[in-house]
Order: structure tokens, then C-alpha cells, then sequence
């Protein structure tokens, strides 16, 4: 029966449950007595909801604390065993493959190269093979050597989440859609495709986002974003990209920010335009820089490696004479990441911009110096007075944290019930528990 605002007692009853595991998730362990305030719901609600909780599993006593002249009170948590997320990175150097708990605790992980022929002289800025078979085969296979080495049954997984380079788009009839045209992919039906390859359970649901959302959910939930409203959280790879999370916008969502023009009759980016902030900016266009005007980078290494030995270069130990080239093309590069952020800055005002990936995370303190200044420096005052602008604080895996963080999500929406049949797609409240985050 539907009340007057639509509602069942099935969904307030879902609602309860999800409000209850969220607060547990966030802040426990907590007493029953502290859950009411909490959640706003009465002191018999709490008990009904708690009693189910703990005889799904998904709640458990863990241990207790004094009470004001009465009974100690018992103080519960999420159990950590009561469900498995797998987060899976599509990344530019690599596919990784991970297993958590129901609290984000890694449980196993598996990573598989994306080969390329390296930076060689008479062929340069070689694009890795995002063939789709090839992508889809490394999530299968990662899958299955996760869930064994960790022993876990895949009846467990409360579904896997993907993040993947590009714009994820959801169909009825195909799942999720990515179109990653940097990548080579268009409209690639990634759910269906997994779905089957891996052969899992039916029951286990798949979630497809772009990479640098899932990185700025993870940052959020756990990291640098933590307590903010409005933040901007950039991804600094091969290319760039960045997340928007604040009230006015939906949820949050991707900004193609790589794909912004710094330069009229630029040079060329990889998804076919002209002076696109990632052609001066990311990683792979550094490097080609590097070695346009007369740089060295080590030939038949990854980017990662070559970016390493471009920073030793520029900035070498001890007195080593540095790398004037490679020198120059950084600082170039901190003031053109300086003026892309100037304009996050002036459009959306955020509180904070953090910064991740793993060339980001390399490059680390010794470029953000120079980004903030150059940022600042572009920016309208008033706005620029008023960010903070830093490293992320959860490492290269957060790509994978996030990802995970989607099925849990939707595990939340729907009470801590799992998704029965597995077609119906994700719950409608699914992006709404993204938004439930730490306190502010």
C-alpha cells in the first residue's frame, strides 16, 4: 500500500535499513541509542531494523561502552564478511583487478600490462591497444584470480564495478555503453560483453563509470575530498580528466577536462582535435614534448618509467647537472595544468581541487607548488582566495576503491539487499547513496 507521497511500506522499511547500514558504515561502531539521532528514527524503529541487520549478517556486536548509571550499551558494526565488491581500473598502463570486503578492506588483487612498443625515435606517442576482446579478457581473467585466490564463492560479490576511460551512457536493452574516443571505442556494450565472458551468478550486478569518477567518488568517501560540498578531483595519467562533485550538479559527474581548448590550431590531441589541454598536459604528450625538442626518453620502457626518468632528469640528486629540456617542458606543462585548473576554478568555485593518478602522484609535491601558482595566478581572485589545491591521499588504487564503492552503493539504496533479478538494472537510488558520504 502507497502512502500519500507514493512511498510503500516496503520502501520506507528499505529506507530504514539503508539509512541504519550507512550511519553504521560511516561512524560505527555506535550503540542503539546513538543510531536514533543519527538517522532520525525512533528508538523502536531502530530495534526492529537492527534485529534484521543482524539476522542478515550484515550487522554485528562489537564489544561495548559505559552508559550514564546504566546498563553498558552495546556497539555495533558493519561485518566486514558479509559481502565482496570487486573494483576494477581500465587505466592507460595497465588493467587492475581488485577484491574487497564489504568495508573496502583489499582482499586480493591482479594487474595485467596493456602493451606498447615504448617511445621509440622514428615512432613515436605508439597508442596501446584498447582492443575490446583483449580488455574484456583481462577483467575475466582478473576476476576469476581474485575470487581464488581469496577463496570467495562468487555467489558473495555484491556486484563489480568498472571504471573505464571515456563516457558511460546505460541502455535498457545493452547495460552500460562506454564511448571512449581516445581509446578507439565506440559505443562499446561493456556490461553485456562482460557479462558473458565472466560467467558469474546472474544475481551479480555490473557498474560501469568513467575512471576519473570513480577516483573522485573514492576521494570523497575516504581521501582528500573528505567533509568538502564542492570539490574538484582531476585524474593526471597518460591523458587527463576530471570529477565535479558539488550540490548544484547531479550527483557529480565526469568533465571531459582534458578535451578543453588551451590553443587555437593546436597541437594535435589524441581523440582528433586540436589544442586540447590533454595534448600539452598528459603524461604521454609531456614525454612526446620532451623528445621533440631534443629530450631522451628511455626507449622501449612504459610511460611510467619514462616519466621517472624524465623528473630524475630535470631535477636529478645531489650535483648532478639537470636536464634543461626536460626542465622546461615541466614547468610549461605545471602552468598549462595551472591555467586548466584556473578554469575549474572560475566556473564552479570549489572548495578544494585534488589531484590524482598515477602521474599526478608521481610528479607529486614537486610540480604542485608550481600548478597552485600558475592556478591562482589565471584565476579570478575572489574564487582563487578560496580553494585549496593538493595531492589525493589514497594512492594509485583509488581508481579501483571507487569502483568497488558502486555496487556498494547500490547495495546501500536497496537496504542492504542484494539485486534480485539482475536485469532490473541498478536501483533508481543508486546515485543518491553515492552521495551519502563521511560526516560533514
Amino acid at each position: 500500500m502507497a502512502g500519500r507521497n507514493g512511498r510503500t511500506v516496503r520502501d520506507l522499511r528499505r529506507g530504514n535499513r539503508a539509512a541504519v547500514l550507512q550511519r553504521l558504515y560511516f561512524d560505527g561502531p555506535m550503540s542503539r541509542y546513538e543510531l536514533g539521532p543519527a538517522t532520525g528514527l525512533s528508538s523502536g524503529s531502530i530495534s526492529n531494523v537492527v534485529a534484521e541487520l543482524v539476522a542478515d549478517g550484515l550487522v554485528e556486536e562489537a564489544g561495548s561502552v559505559e552508559s550514564d548509571g546504566g546498563r553498558p550499551r552495546t556497539l555495533l558494526r558493519v561485518a566486514p564478511g558479509s559481502g565482496h565488491m570487486i573494483g576494477v581500473d581500465v587505466g592507460e598502463t595497465r588493467v587492475r583487478v581488485e577484491l574487497f570486503d564489504l568495508t573496502l578492506t583489499e582482499l586480493a588483487r591482479t594487474e595485467r600490462p596493456l602493451e606498447r612498443q615504448g617511445f621509440e625515435v622514428d615512432r613515436p606517442s605508439q597508442r596501446r591497444e584498447y582492443d575490446v576482446d583483449v580488455i574484456v579478457g583481462h577483467i575475466r581473467d582478473g576476476i576469476a584470480e581474485v575470487l581464488a585466490e581469496a577463496g570467495i564463492d562468487p555467489e558473495q560479490l555484491l556486484g563489480v564495478g568498472i571504471g573505464v576511460p571515456g563516457i558511460v551512457a546505460r541502455t535498457p536493452e545493452r547495460g552500460a555503453v562506454v564511448h571512449g574516443q581516445t581509446i578507439g571505442w565506440d559505443a562499446v556494450p561493456l556490461e553485456s560483453l562482460l557479462r558473458s565472458a565472466c560467467r558469474l551468478p546472474d544475481t551479480v550486478p555490473y557498474f560501469a563509470d568513467n575512471g576519473a569518477r570513480t577516483l573522485g567518488q573514492a576521494e570523497m568517501w575516504f581521501g582528500a575530498g573528505r567533509g568538502a560540498r564542492n570539490a574538484v578531483v582531476v585524474l593526471f595519467g597518460s591523458g587527463v580528466g576530471a570529477c565535479l562533485v558539488t550540490e548544484d550538479v547531479e550527483n557529480g559527474r565526469s568533465v571531459e577536462w582534458g578535451h578543453l581548448t588551451v590553443r587555437v590550431r593546436g597541437r594535435r590531441c589524441r581523440c582528433g582535435s586540436l589544442g586540447c589541454l590533454e595534448a600539452y598536459a598528459g603524461a604521454e604528450a609531456l614525454l612526446d614534448r620532451w623528445r621533440e625538442e631534443g629530450g631522451r626518453p628511455p626507449e622501449g620502457t612504459d610511460e611510467e618509467t619514462a616519466l621517472t626518468a624524465m623528473l630524475a632528469a630535470a631535477y636529478p640528486d645531489g650535483d648532478a647537472e639537470h636536464d634543461p629540456v626536460a626542465l622546461s617542458v615541466l614547468e610549461e606543462t605545471a602552468e598549462y595544468l595551472g591555467a586548466g585548473l584556473s578554469d575549474l576554478i572560475n566556473l564552479f568555485q570549489p572548495e578544494r581541487i585534488l589531484i590524482g593518478g598515477w602521474a599526478g602522484l608521481q610528479l607529486g609535491t614537486r610540480f604542485l607548488p608550481a600548478v597552485r601558482r600558475y592556478a591562482t595566478s589565471y584565476a579570478l581572485r575572489y574564487p582563487a582566495e578560496r580553494v585549496s589545491i593538493d595531492l589525493g591521499r589514497l594512492g594509485p588504487d583509488a581508481v579501483t576503491v571507487g569502483a568497488a564503492i558502486l555496487p556498494l552503493a547500490d547495495f546501500f539504496a536497496r537496504g542492504g539487499r542484494r539485486a534480485e533479478p539482475v536485469n532490473e538494472g541498478p536501483s533508481p537510488a543508486w546515485r543518491a547513496a553515492l552521495e551519502e558520504r563521511a560526516p560533514h
